[in-house]
């Protein structure tokens, strides 16, 4: 942490964290997380988790807003109210929404409370609750509440101070409290008592990590205990490595049951484990079974575990990210779910996502690849037949072996196969190189990469050629995807103003939005026409839709207004000839406009609308106006239409405030009601334009779901002229 920004931002992550972890010993929690809302108000991402690692309580560090119903803190966010997994007795109606524990992605007893404030939506607050208790009562639900509002507006005060916090690249853990100290004397008699039992002990830490082993623990495994402690006992213990065993700890923690399994040594005997969890790890009790008195047959489950099986968390990740990858509209969205699933589930260190531009090979994502080593392969010619150092070997076998899938478990493998990459040296010691093809055409390729030599079982092999079929579909669709979105934006940024000219004693800033789905283009347009040295036109308009069809009619209104302003038309008579003249093109849309001529000097306006939703006016020092506007119809309906001239006063300090209908449009509330409460936000608004633009954004849409476009232009008249241009 070195500039203030940093210290900022660690200073409002250590309040949040103590705030979570006051909230979880409060309520007598397993552990608690909190999960923030990007800046774009798309995805959720774990920020930080308590009591318990993050992959213990959700099944992805990143979710979706529109991952739908299902996962509860979606639902939470959706429903704006506290969602509870769980069927206890006193999970009542005043507990929220039920969402039901089977068909939840999270452990039964997870209470997720939205982080909410007046004016947005910040993220959840998750509490998981003892698994069979009688879910939160009063006295719980009001606390949960009271910590979520408190959490949210400390989110709320970063992010207007200028440092919103941003989850980092993994999700922060946190242990619970410890229990008071021991004497150093209790300590050495603790372990003297625990070493003379004829039977092995251990501690574990939530992780799964071994803080404490006993030398008698230590000889029942076969392994010393320099080499148990710090590392997990499946990793520790090649014969342990069995996805059961790991499953069994899993729960232990996670519903703080205790459970036990046994294992067979490979030299000899049955060993019983037995998992006591508490609030800060688990206590594993180890003895040796009597095989003639505890006849066991082999587990199916463990045999299958041991010649490869994928472990159960494994088939959690992997289950999520065929799921996730059907609904990735984007590129981006799909190196961020590989990252986050594929990589978890494989216990892979690396991946790189490739594909192939013109004959040559761009990396569009990786992770734990060496950066060095990416930019030498980004953007290399693909020309088959000739050798290109580093993984492009990989792309290049697109084109030379029809998409065969290729492992490589040790560099010495690599090098046989590919003698140019003998140089090059990524930090792997493992590869998996999936071609990625769709319809017998390649795509792309996904690498992944292991920081150790890896033998790629038969169930790997299979498991791998499947996700990789899965994100040569999404790929595919993505980069369609991007590309279209790509053509939208620019086509959307030549139809609107790139800046709107500076015109003493007129304050100005404008905002444009897209709906949320579908193409980031639209019908929507905003425009300031300099008339003279203290005139200037404002235009606002709507047509009908947001895809390219509106958006071109939109070029073309937007032209027209433009060309009769500039002309010296009066208001009503621009709207009235920009109407003739869409009659004449018999558009299949409607368009909405509202233009305003504004006399600086003279300090009054003239408005005319061809249908549009009322103007808000606020004079210095009063609360803001809905103006009243006599309307227009829309405009190519009727040739012969008339459209009503209004003038209005413009004194010094008066702030006039014309927008589109997708900022006062909601499925759930009356229109007129919305733009009234919209009025009084724009009453109480102070500071720079850019400001009060941001307040209604966020006032109108509060969660960043957009149904419609949405333009916003404000025009402040001042008494001396301190105009700023507007991009």
């Amino acid at each position: 942490m070195g500039t203030g920004e940093d210290l900022r931002t660690a200073t409002v992550q250590d309040l949040l964290d103590h705030m979570l972890a006051r909230t979880v010993d409060s309520l007598g929690a397993h552990a608690g997380a909190i999960v923030l809302l990007d800046p774009g108000a798309e995805v959720l991402a774990a920020d930080v988790s308590v009591g318990l690692p993050w992959e213990f309580v959700g099944p992805s560090r990143r979710i979706g807003v529109t991952d739908g119903p299902g996962d509860p803190v979606v639902e939470a966010i959706q429903l704006r109210q506290p969602v509870w997994t769980g069927t206890g007795a006193g999970a009542g109606p005043d507990c929220g929404h039920l969402l039901d524990a089977d068909l939840s992605p999270y452990p039964r007893g997870t209470a997720v409370t939205p982080l909410l404030t007046p004016s947005a939506v910040w993220g959840a607050l998750l509490v998981l609750m003892p698994k069979n208790g009688p879910g939160p009562d009063e006295e719980a639900r009001r606390r949960l509440t009271t910590a979520a509002r408190c959490i949210a507006w400390v989110l709320q005060g970063a992010a207007l101070a200028g440092h919103r916090l941003v989850p980092g690249p993994e999700p922060r853990f946190l242990p619970l409290p410890t229990a008071e100290p021991v004497a150093p004397g209790e300590a050495r008699a603790a372990a003297d008592l625990v070493a003379a039992l004829p039977e092995g002990g251990c501690r574990l830490d939530p992780r799964g990590r071994i803080t404490f082993v006993d030398p008698t623990a230590a000889d029942l495994l076969g392994v010393s205990a320099t080499q148990l402690l710090g590392n997990r006992p499946w990793e520790a213990v090649p014969w342990l490595d069995i996805a059961v065993h790991e499953h069994r700890h899993r729960i232990a923690v996670a519903e703080r049951l205790p459970t036990t399994f046994t294992a067979q040594r490979p030299f000899g005997g049955r060993l019983l484990f037995q998992l006591y969890p508490d609030r800060t790890g688990v206590s594993v009790r180890i003895r040796l079974v009597d095989e003639l008195f505890a006849p066991r047959s082999p587990d199916p489950a463990e045999a299958g575990a041991s010649a490869g099986a994928v472990r159960p968390d494994a088939l959690s990740h992997l289950m999520c990210l065929s799921g996730a990858l059907a609904e990735a509209a984007s590129v981006r969205q799909i190196v961020d779910l590989v990252a986050d699933h594929l990589m978890l589930s494989l216990r892979a260190q690396a991946f790189a996502l490739l594909v192939s531009e013109a004959g040559r090979v761009r990396i569009v994502g990786h992770r734990g690849f060496n950066p060095n080593v990416m930019d030498l392969i980004d953007h290399v010619p693909l020309v088959p037949n000739v050798a290109v150092p580093g993984l492009t070997t990989g792309a290049q076998s697109l084109e030379l072996n029809q998409g065969v899938p290729a492992f490589f478990s040790d560099r010495q493998e690599l090098r046989t196969a590919h003698p140019e990459t003998a140089d090059i040296d990524d930090g792997m010691g493992a590869w998996a190189l999936l071609p990625l093809m769709v319809s017998g055409r390649a795509v792309g390729l996904c690498v992944v990469g292991y920081e150790r030599p890896h033998t790629f079982t038969l169930q790997e092999r299979t498991t791998l050629t499947s996700i990789g079929a899965l994100i040569a579909q999404a790929l595919d669709r993505a980069r369609q995807y991007d590309a279209a979105q790509e053509l939208a934006e620019g086509l959307q940024a030549r139809l609107l103003p790139r800046t709107l000219p500076r015109i003493p004693g007129l304050q100005m800033a404008a905002r444009y939005l897209p709906a949320s789905h579908g193409m980031d283009v639209g019908g929507d347009f905003y425009d300031l026409i300099r008339l003279s040295e203290t005139e200037a036109a404002a235009v606002i308009g709507d047509v009908q839709g947001h895809d390219v069809s509106a958006a071109g009619l939109m070029g073309q209104v937007r032209t027209a207004v433009h060309a009769y302003a500039v002309a010296g038309a009066a208001p009503g008579e621009v709207l009235a000839r920009t109407n003739r003249l869409l009659t004449d093109l018999d558009p299949d849309l409607l368009t909405s406009c509202l233009y305003a001529h504004i006399d600086i000097a003279g300090h009054c306006g003239l408005l005319a609308t061809a249908g549009h939703v009322p103007p808000l006016l606020r004079p210095p020092g009063r609360p803001s106006d809905v103006l009243d506007l006599p309307p227009g119809p829309l405009l190519g309906v009727d040739p012969t239409a008339d459209y009503p001239t209004t003038q209005v006063d413009l004194c010094p300090g008066t702030l006039l405030a014309v927008y589109t209908d997708g900022l006062v449009e909601t499925h759930d509330r009356d229109h007129d009601a919305n733009i009234a409460e919209l009025a009084a936000v724009l009453s109480d608004a102070c500071g720079p334009l850019d400001g009060i633009a941001d307040a209604l954004l966020a006032q109108a849409q509060p969660s960043g779901d957009r149904t419609d476009d949405t333009a916003l232009l404000l025009l402040n008249v001042e008494a001396q002229a301190t105009a700023e241009t507007v991009t």
